[in-house]
């Protein structure tokens, strides 16, 4: 039987914990046989106070010395002082390197922010590592060493996994018992709880267009007017016009406004539009393409897929399946 630790600190997200022991738990009663013993840990042994009240706990730092796998739920935003309150768990982790190549379980895991943990610690030096979308550029700036795949919901490298944003942990823990007790206990349990256990990349829950936090009047300007015509044959030289500038210094304002060009941005807010098409189930993929700009439906296909992770069709197919039903 495995034993797996949960470490805990004052910035643990409870719902992460609830999350990761629900699913864990499920596949405890799911299996002929308990898979893991699950022991949720602090750094001095004693209980965690949280916004839902105090955490309790099964002992200190010393007992993750006897665990095979030590899992951290999310620690919400991963700033300066959150790092802080989390260092006895990252001093552990220092002395615990990882071993080079695979391994079929791994010994350290991470929900969506508690990668920083990690990457801390140094564990995700040369691995490959997800977290949440949103924390990629800080991730980046901050563990240049790790090999960042921010699109996808799950990283296995060898001894250590991560998970993406939020729900991604459930992935992950579908991931632990697939490998502790088989497909068909992963699915058995996913099932239980009504989880999608095969969820695509993370990369089509992230906004498509930058945060509107640029002090770049002209390009703020230029935003609302490409989003208010999208779907006209727009260009560059047009674009440029409308900022009374050269195509050349447009480019350089917008990249240093919105991180993107003109054209990658048009891109964006046709494939948002898109999206909404898809959803409400009433066009072909075709007639989406064309209302939104695009007249070739194979370009469509590619811009769509490389911006959300997934095809027109499956865009489609997913809203179609998910939708609530009518009542007679």
């Amino acid at each position: 039987m495995l034993t797996i630790a949960l470490l805990l600190g004052p910035s643990t997200v409870p719902s992460s914990l609830a999350m990761a022991l629900d699913v864990l738990r499920a596949a405890n009663a799911a299996a002929p046989r308990p898979l893991c013993r699950l022991l949720r840990l602090s750094s001095d042994g004693r209980g965690i106070a949280s916004p839902l009240g105090q955490l309790a706990v099964d002992g200190a730092i010393e007992a993750a010395e006897r665990a095979d796998l030590l899992l951290l739920p999310a620690i919400g935003r991963p700033e300066a002082a959150v790092l802080r309150s989390v260092a006895p768990w990252i001093e552990f982790l220092r002395s615990r390197r990882p071993r080079r190549g695979g391994s079929a379980m791994p010994r350290f895991a991470s929900i969506c922010s508690a990668a920083f943990v990690l990457g801390e610690a140094g564990l995700l030096d040369g691995r490959r590592a997800t977290t949440h979308w949103s924390l990629a550029q800080a991730f980046r700036q901050r563990y240049p060493a790790a090999r960042l795949m921010i699109d996808q919901m799950l990283t296995h490298d060898g001894e250590v996994a991560c998970s993406g944003g939020a729900y991604a942990g459930v992935d992950l823990c579908l991931h632990l018992v697939r490998l502790a007790g088989g497909d068909a206990l992963a699915r058995q349990v996913a099932n239980q709880l009504v989880f999608d256990d095969a969820r695509g990349l993370q990369s089509r829950h992230a906004p498509r267009l930058p945060a509107p936090d640029h002090d770049d009047g002209a390009i703020g300007r230029l935003q609302r007017w490409i989003e208010a015509r999208y779907a006209e044959p727009l260009t560059l030289a047009g674009m440029a016009e409308q900022v009374h500038c050269s195509p050349r210094s447009l480019l350089r304002r917008f990249r240093q406004a919105t991180g993107m060009t003109p054209m990658a941005y048009l891109q964006r807010v046709r494939v948002a539009a898109a999206e909404g098409q898809l959803a409400d189930g009433q066009q072909t993929v075709e007639a989406v393409a064309w209302a939104v700009g695009y007249e070739d439906r194979a370009a469509f296909a590619k811009a769509f897929k490389r911006i959300t992770g997934e095809s027109p069709a499956a865009r489609g197919r997913r809203s179609r399946t998910f939708s609530p039903a009518r009542p007679p």
